[in-house]
């Protein structure tokens, strides 16, 4: 952690020595230099663990380094030799502790003991697990309505905790499964399902090898999946372009250096990532994938004119699609200005990106949260869907979409049932295969779940991992949410926020993490992971666990549902976790893709779900794969915005009103921060900063490094606001703004979804910005009930 406030352009690549600096320091920090060396060498090794970070596939293990830097500080996290046990909170009161930083709480180390919150003492206190497990129990059971409790899902569960996770919560009479997925990718998935007839990404690693171009959109490698670059840099050595689309200027798209490869470290050398670099507006990439798409029309209907070869694959649309002819008529009727402006790419940027894509045999397309998270993001997913299919860059070697997650196994927590919306096929065969009838009726995601506890419906919270008190919106109405419980439920390895905000009662129980030895009656044990690229295979932890008190994730699942089920339930459930081969055996007996699953996970390197879009086959209400024709966004919160300003008296061309993306720095992981520093942007110990454009830092009448308050724009009539970030010069498009989360999540209202998906809009929040000395102006409502300058 960087004890020195500085703002420093970083003139370094992605990787190189800065990366194993940090890895070294990551290592130091947490007193385990030889235990966290040691470990890292079993990080995603057949015969190790998966590492607790990203979902980035794993190579064939070739090399013993299969591990990246951002994975180094979260296997450094937990291995720690830090522990908070019950000293630590009879030191403290929970409203001391809840005085503290994010950072603070999760640097105390690796929880030991279940602790039960006292009222009296404002403490945490304490108890057995027996009796953590009948409280819990006993509070479920009260509720007049199985719906009234809700169950929250992290993605770092494993496949094992997960199938009995959502068995038991469905035992219990409920299909409230908010989870990470309903805060990120869903859109992914939503936008996905009806296009191609599954939500996952069709593309492997191999895949990577044999593109001819590479589209990489609103998604930022060189942090949030550092493994990845070393895909795109053999990419780039082998002569594949490389196109990315993002606001800022991201040095992980920019060059990466390999610090297993001796010649560049020895030489401070890197490798080129990014061909091309388009520095969109925020919210601009469906202007912008719009606009390349009319591009390739035309150029097809000027081959047509001449009698030339035809640039786009009539066959592959003829056979595998449907709904061509409106969308190209769509497209024809486009106009280059509106996709100019909305993208704020010029029309020449939009063709030359165009032209890769058309030069290129074999294309996969990428895409991150800088994608998911706005309100038209299922349309935008969809229209890159289009791109791809019309030159048939879908079901072929070396091409396809590749949604790239975040938490490690959050796609796996889905494949297993962990879902609000569950289909009629998986309820039926769960009804098969354990004897009873699971219900019909939709959960509420994450978003929904929230609404819930603040209107007094939802009254139990149990979370499995996760920090929701951190990671959710509009933050001060999840806390009160979560404060109106009668009783919160965290399993966690470390303290975070989300304990401190707890209901009338509320309990910690402190689990085993990744890199930690499970054993149970029938011996050691190992969980399975699904990757980004539906690859399913084994971890196994190899170090001992940081307390003795310390369940297993299954361990917690089964004891808890034997303890509220009781004799009503027919499942073995504490058979079943004395061999995690027995859950196996069980999942396969539900999922179909899963036969042999304990015969086909033994072997090294897992094996490969079926996709079936990979394969041409379309699961879509046509049978075949779908061309969806949207409309350019013209009515953003945004755009709204703007407007009731200008017909407030704004001057035309002022920058009243910004638009924020938050994002994480580099020394972060959701909402785990390890330091503070953001090397790679050249902020260095300090979070509360805003990245803004320097002509827009003149047009405020500010000056670089001035201190501002941060103001939503919205019509609810409700007041959110972040106090005190300092204003940072920044190469990012004009009217926009980035910002860390957690610290800016207090800014986006609960109301504020995606359409289709109800994922948190949170890279696309309309702001204002007011300096910090003043006191911030109070926005009055107009006749219209929008927002105005007072």
């Amino acid at each position: 952690m960087s004890s020195e406030q500085k703002i420093e352009f970083y003139k370094g690549p992605a990787g190189g020595w800065g990366a194993l600096r940090s890895v070294t320091n990551a290592l130091l920090r947490q007193d385990i230099p030889i235990k966290g060396a040691k470990t890292l060498l079993s990080a995603n090794q057949p015969d190790g663990f998966d590492c607790p970070g990203c979902a980035w596939p794993d190579r064939n293990h070739a090399s013993t380094f299969e591990f990246c830097e951002n994975g180094v500080k979260a296997v450094a996290a937990e291995a720690t030799a830090r522990r908070a046990g019950p000293e630590l909170f009879a030191k403290h009161t929970v409203a001391e502790l809840a005085e503290q930083s994010d950072f603070w709480l999760e640097d105390q180390g690796r929880l030991t003991h279940p602790m039960a919150y006292d009222a009296a003492s404002d403490k945490y206190v304490p108890i057995e697990w027996d009796d953590a497990f009948a409280r819990i129990a006993r509070h479920l059971n009260a509720l007049p309505d199985p719906d009234q409790a809700i169950f929250y899902t992290s993605g770092r569960a494993s496949n094992e905790a997960a199938f009995l996770y959502q068995l038991f919560v469905r035992e219990y009479g409920t299909n409230n499964f908010p989870d990470c997925s309903n805060m990120c990718h869903e859109p992914s998935g939503s936008g996905m399902r009806p296009q191609l007839g599954v939500g996952k990404g069709t593309v492997t690693l191999d895949d990577f090898e044999k593109a001819d171009a590479i589209f990489i959109f609103g998604q930022n490698p060189g942090t949030n999946h550092p493994r990845m670059l070393g895909e795109l840099r053999a990419a780039s050595k082998r002569g594949a372009r490389i196109v990315s689309f993002n606001p800022l200027r991201e040095r992980g798209l920019e060059r990466f250096a390999d610090p297993q490869d001796k010649l560049e470290m020895a030489t401070l050398g890197s490798t080129p990532i990014s061909t091309h670099y388009f520095q969109l507006r925020v919210g601009g990439d469906f202007a912008a994938i719009k606009g390349m798409m009319k591009h390739v029309l035309e150029r097809e209907d000027e081959a047509v004119a001449r009698g030339e070869p035809s640039v786009l694959d009539h066959a592959f649309i003829a056979e595998h699609t449907t709904g061509f002819e409106a969308l190209a008529a769509d497209l024809r009727a486009e106009q280059w200005d509106v996709l100019v402006r909305e993208s704020s790419l010029s029309e020449e940027q939009i063709r030359a990106a165009a032209d890769v894509y058309l030069g290129a045999k074999s294309v996969i397309a990428c895409w991150g949260m800088g994608i998911t998270q706005h309100q038209h993001s299922v349309a935008t997913i969809q229209m890159i869907g289009n791109l791809l299919m019309m030159r048939g860059n879908m079901g072929r070697e070396g091409a396809g979409a590749c949604p790239v997650r975040g938490h490690s196994n959050v796609q796996g927590d889905r494949t297993m049932g962990i879902w609000e919306k569950p289909p009629a096929a998986l309820l039926d065969r769960l009804q098969q295969v354990f004897g009873f009838e699971p219900p019909r009726r939709n959960g509420v995601d994450t978003v929904e779940a929230i609404q819930s506890m603040l209107d007094g419906k939802g009254k139990v919270f149990f979370a499995l991992g996760g920090n929701f008190a951190a990671a959710t919106p509009d933050t001060y109405q999840t806390w009160k949410a979560l404060k109106q419980c009668e009783l919160t439920v965290h399993v966690t390895t470390k303290l975070n926020r989300s304990h401190v905000i707890h209901g009338r009662e509320a309990l910690i129980l402190p689990c085993l993490g990744r890199t930690e030895i499970d054993m149970q009656a029938g011996g050691q044990q190992g969980v399975t992971v699904e990757d980004s690229m539906s690859m399913v295979h084994i971890s196994m932890g190899i170090n001992p666990p940081a307390s003795e008190h310390l369940l297993s994730e299954p361990a917690v699942v089964a004891r808890l549902a034997a303890a509220t089920l009781g004799a009503r339930s027919k499942t073995p459930w504490l058979w079943l976790i004395e061999d995690y081969s027995r859950i196996r055996d069980k999942i396969e007996a539900v999922f179909d893709d899963f036969k042999d699953f304990n015969a086909r996970v033994a072997h090294p390197g897992g094996f490969r779900l079926r996709n079936t879009a990979s394969e041409r086959v379309w699961n879509t209400a046509s049978r075949k794969a779908v061309f969806f024709t949207h409309a350019v966004p013209l009515d953003t919160p945004s755009h709204r915005a703007r407007a009731r300003f200008a017909k407030n008296g704004a001057k035309k061309g002022d920058t009243i009103v910004f638009t924020l993306l938050t994002t994480r720095s580099h020394d972060q992981y959701n909402t785990t921060i390890y330091g503070m520093d953001d090397r790679y942007r050249g902020v260095f110990g300090q979070r509360r900063v805003v990245f803004i454009h320097k002509e827009d830092i003149r047009a405020l009448g500010m000056k670089d490094g001035d201190w501002v308050d941060i103001q939503t724009v919205w019509n609810d009539g409700q007041e959110r606001r972040a106090d005190r970030f300092k204003l940072v010069a920044y190469d990012i498009p004009r009217g926009n703004l980035a910002a860390y989360y957690p610290e800016t999540n207090p800014l986006v209202p609960l109301s504020a979804v995606a359409e289709n998906a109800g994922t948190p809009t949170s890279k696309s929040i309309p702001v204002v910005l007011v300096p910090h000395e003043l006191p911030i102006q109070k926005l009055a409502e107009d006749e219209a009930g929008g927002v105005v300058a007072a």
